[in-house]
């Protein structure tokens, strides 16, 4: 592999992220990852009608479009970019300092095959402490991070892998159970920070049910299709 024969300083990092309507959250993002002038950044919008292109076009980070479905976004990020390892980056989510440190850092240990950030939401809101320690738990426990947590890997993994799977939702997790097949998941010891809005709009505990129901409707063979409009019709976009 290709970690195994390069000195880490000469690798590479693309970073994806995919976009729709992320105008008021996209800024901020990309400051988190715009210190190193030699990272590869691209935004693929899935057709914003908000500022979400014009900002990032403003920022000098490559713009592509695509669909809107999140796997279709990231899949194409990934074919065009020319990084050795591949970071995929929720719009409305602050990556660590030195994160790139981090994510070498955790690639280059034995039998680690991709990783992912602690997760920490930007809410002073106590029932969200729970929360992250869940995620934490299902995190180190079981190495299943979420797309919220910025996933990492090799970009020859990704491609081997066929990208994300071709769904509507759950794409995250789909490709985390292929990806604990070939080898370790690793978190790094820094956290990214994302929005609160999810739990602000519709409740901790509300949201919370949802994404287990969501998870557990997956896990006995409900339709991707069929949880999508669910996952819609109980308030949630994204």
């Amino acid at each position: 592999m290709k970690l195994a024969k390069t000195s880490l300083k000469d690798l590479t990092i693309s970073i994806i992220i995919p976009t729709l309507n992320e105008a008021e959250n996209l800024v901020q993002t990309l400051k988190t990852v715009q210190d190193n002038n030699s990272m590869e950044v691209i935004v693929v919008d899935g057709g914003s009608w908000d500022d979400t292109v014009r900002i990032a076009k403003s920022l000098n980070v490559r713009v592509i479009s695509s669909t809107a479905k999140r796997s279709d976004q990231m899949n194409l990020g990934a074919a065009l970019a020319k990084g050795d390892i591949l970071l995929f980056l929720h719009a409305d989510t602050h990556l660590p300092l030195r994160f790139e440190h981090w994510i070498l850092q955790t690639l280059a240990k034995p039998n680690i095959i991709a990783g992912a950030f602690e997760l920490k939401i930007n809410s002073t809101v106590p029932a969200l402490r729970w929360v992250e320690w869940g995620v934490k738990l299902r995190s180190h426990l079981f190495q299943m991070p979420y797309g919220d947590q910025a996933i990492f890997l090799r970009a020859s993994i990704f491609q081997e892998l066929g990208g994300f799977p071709d769904l509507p939702i759950m794409e995250d997790f789909e490709l985390m159970r292929r990806l604990k097949q070939r080898g370790r998941i690793k978190i790094a010891p820094a956290a990214v920070i994302t929005s609160n809005r999810r739990w602000k709009k519709l409740g901790v505990c509300r949201t919370t049910l949802i994404n287990q129901l969501i998870i557990v409707g997956y896990l006995l063979g409900i339709s991707p299709e069929r949880l999508l409009k669910w996952y819609r019709n109980l308030g949630k976009q994204r």
